[in-house]
């Protein structure tokens, strides 16, 4: 798995029908609604992400 940055990972989420709700210092909020249900992905707006933190996002 390769490094992405913050900005890296919320334009792939936005490609897959994710909108940006909010930003609050540095952690972006990504939401995706459906009929039934909402899913919202915090992402660090870093440089680098950790391996773990890209894992836990996918």
């Amino acid at each position: 798995m390769r490094t992405l940055s913050g900005k890296e990972v919320c334009l792939i989420l936005m490609n897959h029908g994710f909108v940006q709700v909010r930003q609050r210092g540095s952690h972006i909020l990504m939401q995706k609604q459906t009929n039934d249900s909402c899913t919202t992905i915090p992402v660090p707006n870093h440089k680098e992400l950790k391996i773990g933190t890209l894992r836990s996002i996918i």
